[in-house]
């Protein structure tokens, strides 16, 4: 198995913790983690130029090295702190920069086949929100099995949290783990049925460019092919 975390921060804290904890019960694992901003420090500048060709980003180097390893990847493990009630802003620069990801635009076949967990701290509250500012790109990206963890820690690192919790959060990422292993991937209706109206959209020339319609054309999706088939 091959897994991808992607940290929504540089320092290693709860998220970043629990993150580690998960991944490390795949036994034999292959596993390859980025820190945000650490590996990919740049805002989106809305300038558009992915649209027509991806390689044409200002920061296409450093957001392949990233996205490349989030496409070969078995199990994706996305952590985050919760700041101000969302995910840190490197996480959701990140997110933006891989825009082209969503079915609207450039979607992935190997992203209909993924496995994800999405991890969040608090001190408070606010995971809910910080796990759906992820979980949405996920889901537009094709992503079918997503599954979310979120605490409220009351403290500011690992070392300050309360054993109690402790031991309930490594019970937690047991069963995740367990999950993860015994469960299989299905493409559900609801992506289905955004899939199906993104295809529509794009064989009416309603998409941002011809040349994402190329790519459509070039996947077989303007036809009866699916990228989950």
């Amino acid at each position: 198995m091959k897994i991808t975390l992607v940290h929504g921060q540089n320092h290693k804290g709860s998220s970043y913790t629990i993150g580690r904890m998960l991944a490390e019960k795949f036994d034999g694992a292959d596993i390859e983690e980025f820190f945000l901003p650490r590996d990919l420090e740049h805002f989106c500048l809305g300038c558009y130029s992915c649209i027509e060709d991806e390689s044409r980003c200002p920061f296409y180097a450093e957001k392949k090295k990233i996205l490349d390893s989030v496409t070969g990847a078995d199990l994706l493990i996305f952590t985050t702190p919760t700041y101000c009630m969302h995910a840190s802003a490197g996480m959701k620069s990140f997110l933006d920069l891989a825009f082209t990801y969503w079915m609207v635009h450039r979607p992935r076949r190997e992203m209909f086949s993924k496995k994800a967990v999405i991890i969040s701290t608090a001190s408070g509250a606010g995971t809910g929100s910080a796990i759906k500012d992820i979980k949405d790109s996920l889901f537009w990206w094709g992503v079918p099995y997503i599954r979310k963890m979120g605490y409220a820690v009351h403290a500011m690192n690992w070392e300050t949290v309360a054993p109690a919790q402790k031991e309930k959060i490594g019970k937690d990422v047991d069963r995740m783990a367990k999950k993860i292993s015994g469960s299989n991937v299905h493409v559900g209706i609801k992506t289905k049925a955004c899939f199906s109206a993104m295809r529509l959209m794009q064989s009416k020339d309603m998409g941002s460019s011809p040349k994402e319609k190329e790519y459509w054309q070039e996947n077989g999706w303007l036809g009866k092919g699916r990228p989950w088939k």
